[in-house]
C-alpha cells in the first residue's frame, strides 16, 4: 500500500479519523508523515485541532501546571496526546484519572480477553470446586443423600473432556 499524498513510498503511517460518523482513512508513508508534523505526539495537539488554537495552553493553566517529576509530562500534554510520557504519571495525576477512564472506557479495570475453550474449563472448575466444597459442607452436616446427589454430579463432571 502506497502513500496517499506521495503516491511512490508504501505507507507506514494509518491515520483514521471519524467525523459525523463517516470513516476517513489516510495512509503516509514516513517522509510524508514527518512533513505533516503526524509523527511527533506533542505537536498533534488534539485538543487544538478540536477546541481550536490555544485550548491545549488553556488547559495547560487550568491543570494548575503540575508536572511529572520523572519525564516532565503535564495534564494537558495527557490530554492532547491521550498518552502518559511515563508510569510515574499515573501516581501524580491520579486523583482526576478514574472519572476521565469511566468516560473514555467501559470501566477502570482491566480483564482483557479470554479465548471459549479456557473460560469453559474455568468455569468447570470453578462448579467442580464448588460442588466439592458443597460434598464436604453435607457430609459434615450428615446429609447424606445430598452428599450422594453431589458426588455424582463432581463424578459426571470429572469424566467429561
Amino acid at each position: 500500500m502506497n502513500c496517499d499524498v506521495c503516491k511512490k513510498k508504501p505507507a507506514t503511517v494509518f491515520l483514521t479519523q471519524i467525523v459525523d460518523g463517516k470513516m476517513q482513512k489516510v495512509n503516509l508513508c514516513e517522509a510524508c508523515s514527518n512533513e505533516k508534523g503526524v509523527t511527533d505526539p506533542t505537536g498533534f495537539a488534539l485538543a487544538d485541532l478540536l477546541l481550536g488554537i490555544g485550548a491545549s495552553e488553556e488547559m495547560e493553566k487550568s491543570s494548575g501546571g503540575k508536572r511529572c517529576p520523572v519525564c516532565g509530562f503535564s495534564q494537558a500534554d495527557f490530554k492532547k496526546t491521550g498518552r502518559f510520557g511515563c508510569s510515574n504519571c499515573y501516581d501524580v495525576f491520579g486523583d482526576g484519572l478514574e472519572p476521565m477512564l469511566k468516560n473514555m472506557h467501559k470501566g477502570t479495570e482491566h480483564k482483557g480477553k479470554v479465548p471459549p475453550r479456557l473460560l469453559k474449563i474455568k468455569q468447570r472448575e470453578d462448579e467442580l470446586k464448588k460442588l466439592q466444597r458443597d460434598l464436604r459442607k453435607a457430609v459434615a452436616a450428615e446429609q447424606y443423600e445430598e452428599a450422594a446427589q453431589l458426588r455424582d454430579k463432581i463424578k459426571h463432571l470429572e469424566v467429561q473432556p
